[in-house]
């Protein structure tokens, strides 16, 4: 089922992504520079959520039902992914 935006909902978009955007290129910034390990899983972490973000605002804009199927899929793998890297941080291995 196809909804037009409104052409304030639609500058309310791109603004969201642009600042969205901004916050995703600062994550990547802190995880390529950040001073300790920690800070990279976590800037990682970060970089995960805005991704999702980014993609259900592209879904909004483009006003399909798939990007949040999407979302839903990168913020599992996300989570698993800071799991696996904070047991290896803890203990030095995954799997035990």
């Amino acid at each position: 089922m196809l909804i037009p935006l409104s052409p304030i909902l639609e500058l309310a978009l791109d603004i969201a992504i642009l600042l969205v955007s901004i916050a995703s290129v600062l994550s990547l910034i802190r995880l390529t520079i950040g001073p300790n390990i920690s800070d990279r899983i976590l800037a990682l972490d970060t970089l995960y959520v805005n991704t999702i973000a980014l993609v259900i605002l592209f879904g909004l804009t483009q006003n399909s039902m798939l990007y949040f199927e999407a979302a839903l899929l990168i913020a599992v793998m996300g989570f698993i992914g800071t799991i696996a890297l904070s047991k290896y941080l803890l203990r030095g291995d995954i799997m035990e």
